[in-house]
């Protein structure tokens, strides 16, 4: 879905949400490694967001493993509410 210039990785219509899926095997990365992850993805995750919510659109992030939510959550307390584990993807 191209909302904004940014194609968002699903939208759930009944509910206009914006979802961004990262299916990194977060839990098999080096402590470093997933350092440089998290970071990097927050710093997007805050505008994928924001462009969301410019144009109307919920936004929500699916991980898939209970560690990566963490990290995510604990790197910018703004995500927590918005991240689902999705283990089965």
């Amino acid at each position: 879905m191209l909302v904004n210039g940014k194609h968002f990785d699903a939208l759930q219509l009944a509910t206009r949400t914006l979802w961004e899926v990262k299916t990194d095997n977060f839990d098999t990365y080096s402590p470093d490694l997933r350092e440089i992850v998290v970071d990097s993805q927050v710093e997007k995750l805050r505008i994928e967001r924001g462009l969301a919510l410019a144009c109307g659109f919920h936004f929500r992030v699916g991980v898939r493993s209970l560690a990566h939510k963490a990290a995510l959550e604990l790197a910018d307390p703004d995500l927590r509410g918005l991240i689902e584990v999705m283990d089965w993807c």
